[in-house]
């Protein structure tokens, strides 16, 4: 398959960091942390720090009842913002030849431990629950026949790459002439399984997240929609480079050498044509837990060697898991389409003497002038699972 470079047509976002795209450039690039807020009841030891959307989630319509859950809900209220250019597409080419792929890890399980909830208090499930609101793969077709297009219409999980990879799916898509446009990203919502299984492994900081830090403590997770409309029309923004690779060295750990996220890496500037050297800034992974950001800052050294203007973002929003690829993605298209501000890497800055040294950015930094510039987004998941995507202007 020869593949072809695709671009942005639209980007619909919410997070804690804001309800749309211009309210989270502006505090995306202020580094504010706002969102992030220490909640009970999400470990029995104590609270834990999460980024939750405060914005209200209007109920689906009564013809989408069995779909009705937090996750598709957060999935809607953001189609709302891509549906002008949507709309357009679909006028243009026909339902038909439009996809669908969005990535998810949690999906909606929350409505199922509510659900489950109910039973054991009740003796049976909420006359309002379905399985549909929480079965893995119903993302993606549920939300093709949401904006009433009919191409292909699947769902990706690959746990914290997911979002990502629908990006890198999507245009796969358009490469074989499958599709004409595709609606591509990532949503996920807040769960106690989620936060209790990183509870498990020792991975959750009850305070906000500190990434790269020596003080650094584990991640806090939060939820979030980013969606993409992705075609081989010229747009402001490019997707010209993108990477896999799967290791599989553990279940849960990456490898210490980050073999596979460097692979990624490579594997996005060699599709892009471009030297490391060329890249203006990296949005990194950076979860803030010992091992991830060990790899990673590894992996950037040898990669980067004479440095580069990096950044983790997760302090804003939270590790938004399933949503993380295509919503840190979104983050460097911002970048690109806004002032030229970079998202600033919020820590308390004392960094790991064991770790290599990386050019993290502070509040107020910019990417060079002119057109031509290269913004990098990695994602890294359990199970050795890697992605690296480059966006051009």
């Amino acid at each position: 398959m020869s593949v072809s470079r695709c671009y942005i047509q639209s980007i619909g976002l919410i997070s804690s960091l804001g309800e749309e795209t211009g309210e989270t450039l502006i505090r995306l690039m202020q580094g504010d942390t706002g969102g992030m807020r220490e909640e009970p009841g999400w470990l029995p030891s104590g609270p834990a720090c999460v980024g939750r959307v405060t914005a209200t989630l209007p109920r689906l319509p009564s013809a989408f009842a069995e779909y009705d859950c937090r996750n598709n809900r957060l999935m809607a209220a953001t189609a709302v913002q891509i549906e002008p250019a949507l709309t357009t597409l679909i006028e243009r080419y026909g339902p038909a030849r439009i996809g669908v792929v969005l990535g998810t890890s949690t999906s909606g399980i929350a409505a199922g431990e509510d659900a489950v909830a109910a039973k054991l208090r009740d003796g049976v499930f909420p006359p309002d629950y379905s399985y549909r609101q929480q079965e893995i793969g119903t993302i993606g077709p549920f939300a093709a026949r949401l904006l009433g297009v009919t191409g292909p219409a699947y769902t990706v999980s690959t746990a914290c790459t997911s979002g990502a990879k629908a990006l890198i799916a999507a245009r796969n898509l358009l490469a074989l002439g499958v599709c004409d446009a595709v609606v591509a990203g990532g949503v996920d919502t807040l769960c106690r399984l989620t936060i209790g299984g990183f509870s498990a492994l020792e991975s959750v900081a009850s305070e906000r997240c500190n990434p790269m830090s020596r003080n650094r403590r584990g991640i806090n997770v939060g939820e979030a929609a980013a969606l993409f409309i992705l075609s081989r029309e010229p747009a402001a923004v490019c997707l010209i480079g993108a990477g896999e690779a799967s290791d599989a060295y553990h279940l849960s750990a990456p490898d210490p050498e980050g073999r596979g996220a460097g692979i990624a890496i490579r594997a996005a500037l060699a599709e892009a044509g471009i030297a490391a050297s060329a890249i203006n800034y990296v949005n990194l992974h950076a979860t803030a837990t010992l091992k991830n950001d060990a790899m990673e800052s590894a992996v950037m050294a040898r990669i980067f060697p004479t440095g580069v203007p990096a950044s983790g973002t997760k302090p804003l929003t939270g590790h938004t898991l399933g949503a993380a690829g295509a919503l840190e993605a979104a983050f460097c298209c911002l970048a690109l389409t806004g002032k030229g501000q970079l998202p600033p890497h919020i820590w308390d800055a004392e960094p790991d003497p064991a770790l290599p040294a990386l050019d993290l950015v502070t509040t107020g930094q910019t990417l060079p002038r002119g057109q031509g510039r290269l913004c990098m987004s990695n994602s890294f998941a359990f199970g050795g699972s890697n992605t690296s995507l480059i966006f051009a202007d």
